[in-house]
């Protein structure tokens, strides 16, 4: 931007004042920003025709001081303060801003004029053994036992050091230790921390965002990862992309406490009693057309208990369940005889399980006769045919029982009733675009 007389200033100041143009178009016809134009104006109204009559100044330290303590306890800004101040330009109070949260009021301090030589800027090494040495070695060892110590305070087993942790150390050591020195300790380079502790005071753009995020971890019980936490985000009308979740969510230390597990086995042959009808088509065009169910062990203050659900291909929902401490038949004919008063004289259902002697005892094939309902059998030794069942197991055991401690058995059946009205109502899956199972088959039928 070309530099502009007194004359211009003052004739861009008169038309303003005069009323017969706006700042914009007057600036536009100068070429110059309109902020600008309305600095002249304020410079203007407040010191008149001497607020151009610049002529070199040096501020002391004391001026400067002054100028920053007024703007921290008022709350104004470096355009006001050049305002107040007279002074020339606002970029200069950012420069004094920017040096002394960066170095203290040493750097506030006037600079000596002409050339330094190259042996004035190399500082001499102290002899070995002698006082300043000694000294030297004393800082260091001074400045090496404060710095873990300010980072421990920071860091966790869960939320990693960060470089704006590391910056914000250095920033609070660096009255007393030199801030060149702590940087190559914190093995960070110097535009890194001038970065940071620049952003130190302004405000969070993302403090809503990580306020919400951290919400909903917690409200799942940490068994959400950053892609679930994104779609509850969405459910909310929070449109955030998932990198940007999972940055900030990497930033908070928070990090999904499911643990993933794989089965393998081997291809068996074909079960005599059912054959393999569903043949991993494990998706369903409606409510109670596919289900699929299976038998788990949970031990637990020297028990076992036994969990029998029945699971709906179509959203995922577990439709009823049974627990008991004894594998028995009843475990099995009481879950059913619960499942099918969710059932209607319209519903062609398909039951799916593996080949467990429950499921093939005649009592079994006759309640699913009985019912119109066709049976279907895994192959044997071979989990992948009721992959779903066997996923369900895998999630349940890692964001409840892995999670969770329970005072007793009865404690373990009241929190496995609350986790399956979760599961059902509030767990968002992807695949579900978003939605509980609950939700999905709501929608579903009013689509419908």
């Amino acid at each position: 931007m070309s530099k502009f007389n007194l004359e211009l200033k003052l004739e861009a100041i008169n038309r303003y004042l005069s009323g017969t143009a706006g700042a914009k178009s007057i600036a536009k016809s100068l070429g110059v920003n309109h902020e600008v134009l309305r600095m002249w104006i304020r410079q203007y109204e407040s010191h008149g025709i001497k607020a151009f009559e610049r002529s070199y100044t040096a501020y002391s330290t004391a001026f400067k001081l002054d100028v920053l303590n007024y703007m921290n306890e008022n709350g104004t800004s470096p355009n006001e303060a050049a305002v107040i101040f007279n002074i020339s330009s606002p970029g200069i109070i950012r420069k004094w801003r920017s040096q002394f949260n960066a170095q203290g009021i040493d750097a506030l301090k006037p600079k000596k004029k002409g050339r330094h030589r190259t042996m004035d800027k190399q500082k001499k090494e102290p002899v070995a053994g002698s006082i300043e040495a000694l000294q030297a070695e004393n800082e260091r060892l001074r400045m090496e036992n404060a710095y873990p110590k300010k980072v421990k305070c920071l860091s966790s087993e869960q939320r990693k050091i960060t470089n704006q942790d590391k910056a914000q150390v250095v920033y609070e050591l660096r009255l007393e230790f030199p801030v060149n020195a702590l940087l190559k300790l914190a093995e960070i380079a110097r535009s890194t921390f001038y970065y940071w502790i620049n952003q130190i005071g302004a405000p969070d753009p993302d403090e809503e965002l990580k306020s919400l995020i951290q919400g909903i971890y917690e409200e799942h019980k940490g068994r959400y990862g950053y892609r679930r936490i994104r779609d509850e985000l969405w459910n909310r009308g929070h449109r955030v992309n998932h990198k940007k979740v999972q940055r900030i969510m990497k930033e908070l230390g928070l990090k999904c406490m499911v643990r993933m597990k794989k089965y393998r086995s081997y291809k068996g042959t074909v079960g005599k009693i059912a054959p393999n009808v569903l043949d991993r088509q494990f998706k369903a065009q409606k409510p109670n057309q596919k289900w699929v169910t299976d038998i788990t062990e949970f031990k637990l203050f020297g028990e076992k208990l036994y969990l029998s659900p029945v699971l709906d291909l179509f959203n995922g929902e577990i439709i009823t369940y049974t627990i008991g401490s004894r594998p028995t038949y009843s475990l099995v004919s009481d879950m059913l005889n619960q499942a099918f008063e969710r059932l209607s004289e319209e519903d062609e259902l398909l039951l799916h399980s593996d080949q467990g002697w429950h499921y093939q005892m005649k009592q079994f094939q006759h309640a699913l006769k009985k019912q119109g309902i066709t049976q279907s059998m895994s192959r044997k030794g071979n989990c992948y045919d009721n992959a779903v069942m066997e996923n369900f197991f895998g999630i349940l055991k890692s964001e409840f029982l892995y999670l969770n401690e329970f005072a007793s058995i009865e404690h373990f059946k009241q929190e496995l009733a609350q986790y399956m009205a979760y599961y059902n109502h509030k767990r968002i899956k992807s695949k579900l675009k978003g939605m509980s199972p609950v939700q999905y088959r709501t929608h579903a039928l009013q689509v419908a």
